[in-house]
């Protein structure tokens, strides 16, 4: 037997030895099963994840610019999402999440998490089904117009699905009679769906009807207090477009149908964007062109440089309320001197779904996605060769590859698929895997038969293409964050 065939057959016979029970007969004919490891309960426990498994209904072959893609579909992020499986349309402005995508999202929720529960904040979640009677006591239930989704219940009541939450907050805090100032800030928030009658959904993602949202709700005590806390919730923003790599911008912005005394914008640049957006070149002034007057041509701020125009894709927005909602719902609680204190608010939003298609737009190549490396639905994708080819004894080392990362590098559990489609060439699977976006791409071809294995390491967001050995690969991948 040649020499490199018999390395493939002595390390094919190694991993079934780890992974296999060989019966026992005895005279009677019948097998009898020694006991199994709790390592192989493990390893049965968490299968090789495989492509062909993966419920991603797709139209690779058609992602790029195509004729006869539907017109509403102009969108990048729309067209590269819907085509590789990661979204499907339902109705209008609503859209069925496929697995990768909550992958995906799940993923930015963890993240969202991470800040928002550093700076004090604690998770909930309110009712969708918000009653009519709290947004007529705040004026809300006519202000909002068409924007808002009503029904009746079958006893006549009147109910909105609720498109943010400040109404239900405020008063789930006015019935807690025995707040104190030693409880606050006190800083609340929930990532659900949300819904907003948009009189024309497009972009897919990035303007539906039905969308993922954070929203933060904020007490405190004082005006000062309050602006501290608003100014630790915008930098734990930018602290999380930093961690997934997104140039977001902060733009002074208009409090809206919202309300409130202050309002920021975190807008990501984009032409696709549907914000005006005013910056100045010299300073660090910026604001959305509706705060500003239509005469106004020079910064504001340093009163000298000519303010630039671009647009923009809002992903969050933060507000300071003050006591709006607070003196309406009667959200107090007991000061220093023991007396009831209307409390002052804050409100911050971030769009869930919106970043996910907002990191698509701006990251992607017209021929594939780009995910933030954070949020990427998997991290590692191993292509082995064709079925039948030269080097098809190499499957079996990329099954062995897949192991081997999952017991290495504990990080990169349940984050590595195999893409077993054998039949198809590596050049087509290699042009899906683009498409896809996996931050790495694994060619286990002739270099991995070599007395020295050699693997082809693809990285996606740097284009480089490396040639890796075993450790060299453990080496790398070791480095990768995951959430």
């Amino acid at each position: 037997m040649e020499p490199v065939m018999l390395r493939v057959w002595q390390r094919a016979f190694h991993r079934l030895h780890r992974t296999l029970i060989l019966p026992k007969r005895f005279d009677s004919g019948c097998a009898q099963h020694t006991a199994v490891p709790a390592s192989t309960h493990s390893r049965r426990s968490k299968p090789t994840l495989l492509v062909s498994r993966l419920y991603q209904p797709s139209n690779l072959r058609d992602v790029g610019q195509d004729s006869r893609l539907p017109k509403e579909m102009s969108c990048k992020s729309q067209r590269l999402m819907q085509q590789a499986g990661l979204i499907h349309p339902s109705n209008p402005g609503c859209y069925y999440y496929l697995p990768a995508t909550v992958r995906s999202m799940e993923k930015l929720v963890r993240l969202i998490d991470q800040e928002m529960q550093g700076i004090g904040g604690q998770k909930l979640d309110m009712p969708s089904l918000c009653s009519a009677d709290l947004w007529k006591t705040s004026e809300r239930w006519d202000l909002m117009g068409k924007e808002l989704f009503r029904l009746k219940d079958r006893q006549g009541a009147d109910y909105c699905l609720g498109p943010t939450h400040e109404e239900a907050v405020t008063t789930l805090v006015a019935h807690q009679a025995t707040l104190s100032y030693r409880q606050l800030p006190l800083l609340l928030y929930q990532i659900t769906r949300k819904f907003r009658d948009e009189p024309k959904p497009k972009f897919g993602l990035l303007r539906g009807r039905e969308f993922y949202m954070k929203d933060m709700y904020s007490f405190d005590v004082s005006e000062e207090a309050a602006y501290q806390t608003y100014e630790s919730v915008c930098q734990a923003y930018n602290q999380l477009f930093a961690r997934l790599g997104l140039r977001c911008v902060q733009v002074q912005a208009d409090t809206g149908n919202i309300g409130g005394k202050l309002s920021h914008e975190f807008q990501l640049p984009a032409d696709i964007g549907e914000d005006r957006l005013l910056f100045c070149g010299r300073c660090s002034f910026s604001a959305n062109v509706e705060t500003m007057s239509s005469d106004t041509s020079n910064c504001p701020n340093c009163k000298t440089h000519k303010l630039e125009e671009s647009k923009g894709i809002e992903v969050g927005h933060t507000f300071y309320l003050g006591k709006k909602y607070s003196h309406i719902f009667k959200a107090t609680f007991s000061n220093v001197q023991n007396r009831p204190t209307v409390a002052e608010m804050g409100c911050y939003g971030l769009g869930v779904t919106r970043i996910l298609a907002a990191a698509v737009e701006v990251m992607s190549t017209e021929e594939g996605i780009r995910w933030p490396g954070l949020i990427a639905p998997y991290q590692v994708c191993v292509l082995p060769p064709k079925k039948g080819s030269k080097v098809d004894e190499a499957v079996v080392l990329a099954e062995e590859l897949v192991h081997t990362l999952g017991e290495n590098l504990p990080q990169l559990r349940g984050e590595v698929v195999l893409d077993d489609r054998t039949q198809m060439t590596i050049g087509k699977r290699l042009k899906d895997a683009n498409i896809l976006g996996y931050p790495y791409v694994i060619v286990v071809g002739q270099g991995a038969l070599e007395e020295t294995p050699r693997f082809e390491v693809i990285c996606q967001e740097t284009g480089e293409t490396l040639f890796l050995s075993r450790d060299g690969l453990l080496d790398l991948l070791g480095r990768v964050e995951t959430v």
